[in-house]
């Protein structure tokens, strides 16, 4: 029903969500390789819960493909494919236009987003198996396939929501914004269940901070390069971030995803306290949500009364199938009982 009365609206609202949830999934298995090939107590902490939650990521596959079916309506530049480089005639260069023509056909775009699916499900899969969970050598290939999966992924399906915007570092900053939210998850629940030593919350604070440091780094880097240069085709992807209330989420984002966070992971205390690690971690879940609905529906004229129910409502639908993935248990109550 949502689908015939907003369906650019109710699909991007979908596609926000389910990137949300896929990045819960993928970024809590990169941290784990991270582990893999670094080491150290913190990993123990966060180790169980991430795999745990990597054999949904079948689900997740199966999840995008109404997106798949939906790409008329979510994409702009899909239906006028036919047209090929004539849909950027006086846009683009003659050589630019024919590439992105090639890369935003239908076919080869479905057949990249397949394959995207396939190899993250396949690498979840082995990420479980006995032999390789803390194999050093796949945890590095892993980490490889991973990242440039994840930059393609997001150039592929966000990125091209707004088709003549680019950025270089685009790919960058989701894979690590995914890795955070991953960490942020992971860290909850090891906060919520509280087994392990104040050592080990640092080092888990301390990755947050990171984390946290890394990805103002990649949004304001990114900023402040395209502002700078101002070019027309470039600046149109936060021109359309800066009305109709998008450009306050701008500034909720920079003050609770970057400074509040980083205020408090620098205080000792704070990282120590099981507590209060958690309650950031929650916070860091939150507004990385938020982060990951700024980058999605602002690049579609979509009135914000469609967004007011289309968000709810995709949240909702993507909630649900989570939940009877693991069949109605969540997933904390799982870690204290296979932890208790």
């Amino acid at each position: 029903m949502a689908w015939r009365v907003a369906g650019t609206a109710f699909l991007a609202a979908y596609l926000a969500a389910w990137w949300f949830c896929c990045g819960l999934v993928m970024g809590g298995l990169a941290n784990v390789w991270v582990h893999n090939l670094s080491g150290g107590q913190w990993g123990e902490a966060i180790r169980a819960s991430s795999l745990d939650l990597a054999r949904t990521m079948w689900l997740l596959a199966l999840l995008f493909l109404p997106l798949l079916l939906g790409m008329r309506d979510l994409f702009p530049w899909a239906p006028q494919a036919a047209l090929g480089a004539g849909r950027w005639a006086g846009e683009l260069k003659t050589g630019s236009a024919g590439f992105k023509s090639l890369w935003l056909t239908p076919w080869f775009f479905a057949l990249r987003s397949l394959c995207y699916l396939g190899i993250w499900t396949l690498l979840a899969v082995l990420s479980r198996r006995p032999a390789l969970q803390r194999a050093a050598r796949f945890s590095a290939v892993a980490l490889i396939v991973y990242a440039l999966t994840v930059g393609l992924a997001a150039v592929d399906w966000i990125m091209s929501l707004m088709p003549l915007w680019y950025s270089s570092s685009f790919g960058l900053l989701a894979g690590t914004g995914q890795m955070l939210a991953g960490m942020a998850l992971a860290v909850l629940l090891a906060a919520r269940r509280g087994d392990q030593p104040p050592m080990v919350f640092r080092d888990l604070g301390n990755l947050l901070l990171m984390y946290v440091m890394t990805w103002a780094y990649l949004a304001f880097t990114q900023f402040l390069i395209i502002w700078s240069e101002n070019l027309p085709h470039e600046i149109a992807w936060y021109l359309a971030r800066r009305d109709g209330g998008w450009q306050a989420v701008a500034w909720l984002l920079a003050l609770f995803h970057f400074f509040a966070p980083l205020l408090i992971l620098l205080s000792r205390n704070a990282k120590e306290a099981p507590r209060m690690l958690g309650w950031l971690a929650a916070g860091l879940l939150a507004f990385h949500l938020l982060d990951v609905w700024w980058m999605t529906l602002p690049s579609l004229p979509v009135a914000w009364a469609q967004w007011l129910w289309t968000v709810p409502l995709a949240c909702a639908a993507l909630g649900a199938a989570a939940w009877a993935a693991f069949g109605g248990t969540p997933l904390v109550r799982r870690e204290e009982v296979s932890h208790g």
